[in-house]
């Protein structure tokens, strides 16, 4: 005989192991009726058991609970909802439809998962996802804790979980290859390489098939649950294993110092538009959870996906809240990049509040202190939030830095005074706010996008792989082919693109602000010219190994600017000076050809800028010549009027391994010029009181 169901409590909300049992419990203001489905398999066509939650006893409030003894963790679950189906009034309850646990912790998808069964009318018993009971307290992080890495000393490498191992390349095993077990066996290469952060693509469990027919979605950008951890991307098979396999990845990069930052989708669901699935959040109550047209059989879109979270309902935000917090508390993140976190800013009706209340609870969360955030300060119905984004705690994906850093180097007019704000940590764009140069996150290129080879590869995007007539992804890279579409075996053309690819890399690493490497760029990975690869889950978006041997000299190159960039000495982070005190307090100059007579008129493609940083004992000098010629660039002189001992450290149209030195051995520069080649980075380093070895060049 199975064992009686009671009442049970309305907290906490999803399915918790307690005293001999389980308490189940979700919201569902609207629901007139909640059944509680017990499965053996995911694939089950019926449900073990079905239990009625009694609104007389099993509801409070708006919540609905539930406490069933004896069971286990791996229990698969779900939930059917009974309610109106009046779309016009924002309604659609389907009693036939299994719903997944918002906080449902591990998320099993069958075999036979089925999108169109959760569209159509009729029950999709079989096809369904179903949520599994977990008890996360019975991990041992052995003393492991997030890392809380100051940002002043953060180089984040934006990387996709599946992509970066499942390569055949890759040398690891098939059943590792494109798991959160195979990147803990490529540890050791990030932490070589001379990053301290991997912001990781969606790990949420997303819907694979929320894409065009024949395609899979790749990226992730489609989530069913804001708790579970992708079931795809463990190498276990049983419910448990992405929980804990997650959290094994996690600890290994602690081990090395690697922190792990999430890139997180809070403004939207697989679930789509007024067409779309039921599959959880639309069934519970649909009103509640996303923001409707003035006609609420249809969905706000300012997601460019199809809905948009009311993230500001108190519902929803306590669910993102207690996500965030889950994620931190129980499985050790370090960090959250929120996708299009603009639309987070949005009230019920779609208007931009100046206060947003969902905001506020992610800045002044205890929980989160110490987190780092950062916000994608846009979304897809044109609001840009950059540089104006809410709060103190908050970093931001600088945009303009990626648009004007791309327009200087491939030589358009009128970007010479943007360069020069960007590499200064954009304080034209958040001096206002008196914060930290580290608010900027810099970057040219990210997942959205071409990759650094493809930058400099094509002037057009060649995304018809993804049968939409290559209508999608961004018309505007700023990209440039130099001189040739696509591939090229032309040995000049090679150069010029590798000299492009490390002026983008060198001026990302040096800029003030906190830089990102998109994985694989620094092993020039290439998608062959597609800019929107979310349904290409295979060589497309896979990082070929190959390409580390290849572009030895490439991947040389990050590393050196890697490691000289985790040297540098900044205040401790709790007494950093704000961006604007920085540039007042320091001791820099901006140059053209001629010392101190920088040219800033609308022609200009090039400058030089020189800073001493007494705390190192080091003076910079930066030649930036985005001009198709060499340029002669007079070195500055010392205050006594005799000239700086200066060794070149970068040169980036020297081949490797002249291109970049270690600082011991870079090369002295004799004479009171340097010469810049064309369309090249320089930098120059001179030591106050000790001269580093090294031969003299004239």
């Amino acid at each position: 005989m199975l064992p009686i169901a009671s009442p049970g409590r309305s907290s906490p909300l999803g399915a918790t192991i307690v005293n001999g049992g389980v308490n189940f419990s979700v919201f569902s203001r609207h629901a007139e009726g909640i059944e509680l489905l017990l499965f053996d398999r995911e694939d089950e066509a019926k449900p073990s058991r079905v239990i009625p939650l009694d609104p007389a006893t099993s509801r409070s409030y708006h919540y609905w609970h539930a406490f069933v003894p004896g069971l286990q963790p791996g229990q698969l679950y779900g939930f059917r909802a009974r309610g109106q189906f009046a779309p016009s009034r924002g309604m659609r309850f389907d009693p036939s439809k299994i719903l997944l646990d918002p906080y449902g912790r591990v998320v099993v998808v069958p075999r036979s998962y089925s999108r169109d069964a959760a569209r159509r009318p009729g029950d999709n018993c079989a096809t369904a996802m179903k949520s599994v009971l977990v008890d996360p307290s019975t991990y041992d992080w052995e003393g492991d804790m997030p890392l809380k890495r100051p940002s002043s000393r953060t180089i984040i490498y934006e990387m996709h979980v599946r992509g970066f191992t499942r390569h055949p390349s890759s040398g690891l095993n098939e059943n590792l290859r494109g798991t959160y077990a195979g990147l803990i066996e490529k540890v050791p290469y990030l932490k070589q390489l001379g990053i301290t952060a991997v912001e990781l693509l969606p790990v949420f469990q997303f819907d694979p098939q929320d894409c065009p027919a024949g395609k899979v979605n790749y990226w992730g950008y489609a989530p069913v649950s804001f708790f579970a951890p992708h079931q795809a991307y463990s190498s276990r098979r049983d419910p448990l294993g992405p929980v804990d396999e997650f959290r094994d990845m996690v600890k290994a990069l602690h081990r090395e110092g690697l922190e792990v930052i999430l890139d997180v989708v809070f403004n939207h669901t697989a679930e789509v538009d007024h067409t779309g699935p039921t599959i959880s959040l639309r069934g519970l109550d649909n009103s509640i959870y996303y923001l409707l047209e003035a006609d609420q059989s249809r969905y706000a879109n300012f997601s460019g996906t199809g809905n948009s979270l009311n993230a500001n309902h108190p519902i929803v935000r306590r669910l993102i809240i207690d996500s965030l917090r889950y994620w931190v508390e129980t499985m050790h993140v370090d960090g959250f990049r929120f996708d299009l976190a603009s639309i987070l800013s949005r009230d019920p009706s779609g208007n931009v509040m100046p206060n947003p209340p969902v905001l506020w609870d992610i800045e002044s969360d205890p929980v989160l202190a110490g987190t780092k955030l950062i916000a994608e300060a846009w979304d897809a119905a044109g609001l840009y939030q950059v540089g104006n984004f809410i709060g103190d705690s908050w970093k931001e994906w600088n945009g303009r830095f990626r648009d004007d850093v791309r327009s200087f180097f491939r030589g358009e007019d009128g970007f010479t005074s943007r360069m020069a704000d960007r590499f200064l940590g954009s304080p034209e764009i958040y001096g206002h706010k008196e914060r930290e140069a580290e608010q900027t996150v810099n970057y040219v290129t990210c997942h959205d996008g071409f990759t650094l080879n493809d930058l400099v590869s094509y002037n057009q995007k060649h995304n018809e792989a993804n049968g939409e007539d290559n209508r999608d992804g961004t018309n505007d890279d700023r990209s440039w082919n130099c001189g040739v579409e696509g591939p090229s075996d032309d040995p000049a053309i090679e150069k010029l693109r590798e000299r492009q690819i490390k002026n983008f890399l060198t001026v990302t690493f040096l800029s003030l602000g906190v830089p990102m490497l998109l994985m694989g760029d620094e092993a020039r990975r290439s998608q062959r010219g597609n800019n929107n690869a979310y349904c290409q889950d295979d060589e497309t978006s896979w990082f070929d190994w190959k390409l580390v041997r290849q572009h030895a000299g490439l991947h040389r190159f990050v590393e050196l600017l890697a490691a000289r960039r985790a040297l540098r000495k900044m205040d401790s982070e709790n007494q950093r000076r704000s961006l604007n005190q920085l540039l007042r307090d320091a001791t820099k100059s901006w140059h053209g050809i001629k010392l101190h007579q920088a040219d800033w008129n609308q022609q200009s493609h090039s400058l030089a800028f020189s800073a001493d940083l007494p705390e190192e004992n080091l003076s910079f000098y930066i030649i930036f010549n985005a001009y198709w010629e060499a340029l002669e660039f007079e070195l500055p002189a010392q205050q006594d009027g005799d000239r700086q001992t200066w060794r070149r450290w970068i040169d980036t149209s020297l081949e490797s391994p002249h291109d970049i030195q270690d600082w011991p051995t870079a090369v002295v520069i004799a004479g009171l010029t340097y010469r810049a080649g064309p369309r090249s980075v320089v930098v120059l380093i001179a030591a106050g009181d000790t001269e580093a070895p090294g031969s003299s060049e004239g």
